[in-house]
């Protein structure tokens, strides 16, 4: 079975735009969809990217104009400036890993759940009782919050490395094999990627 390496953040707005549709995309492949959560304050610093508080004014004005496009373009209900961004992805990224590894539920909705409460609910991600309403909504075990926490800790800075090793400068990001995808933007090409493949 073919499988899509999604490296991602909880915090991204892109991420966010990206909804459910790895995993839909996945599925009528016939592909593995792994979720793999990655820090992208500690990506971009070495491969050659900047963190969003360093980067030049006029690059912050144009993202907030993307973000909107997009999310029109989308459908997407969407606060630009959301009341806690940023905020320690950690937490939520553990939570996604833990739940992944119990299996049970929807990762899915699990990551879209976490994105949204972010980007439209003006929820913190940080937060266990977000994180474990998240988890719940999602089918999973919300205890998964708490147990799998050093499972998550162990895993999330491991999944840093393999971003970096796999060519990794952002997220959302899919690696199949050699090929590279990167952006919620580009999930029509690994649409079609996957159907040659396959």
């Amino acid at each position: 079975m073919t499988q899509i390496d999604y490296y991602l953040s909880p915090i991204s707005p892109w991420v966010h735009m990206a909804g459910t549709r790895p995993a839909e995309i996945a599925r009528a492949a016939g592909a593995r969809l792994r979720y793999k959560p990655i820090d992208p304050t500690s990506l971009f610093p070495r491969t050659g990217g900047q963190v969003l508080a360093e980067r030049h004014k006029s690059r912050k004005a144009y993202r907030l104009q993307e973000l909107d496009r997009w999310s029109k373009r989308l459908g997407l209900p969407m606060k630009l400036q959301p009341a806690y961004f940023p905020t320690n992805p950690a937490p939520a990224s553990y939570a996604i890993i833990a739940a992944q590894e119990a299996g049970g539920g929807d990762m899915a909705a699990l990551v879209s759940g976490l994105t949204r409460a972010c980007w439209e609910e003006d929820r913190n991600i940080a937060e266990d009782e977000v994180i474990r309403a998240c988890l719940t909504a999602a089918g999973f075990d919300p205890s998964i919050a708490f147990s799998g926490m050093l499972q998550g800790a162990e895993i999330y800075p491991r999944n840093l490395e393999e971003a970096i090793a796999d060519g990794v400068f952002g997220v959302p990001f899919f690696v199949v094999g050699e090929a590279r995808f990167w952006g919620q933007d580009r999930l029509e090409f690994l649409a079609e990627y996957l159907e040659v493949a396959s």
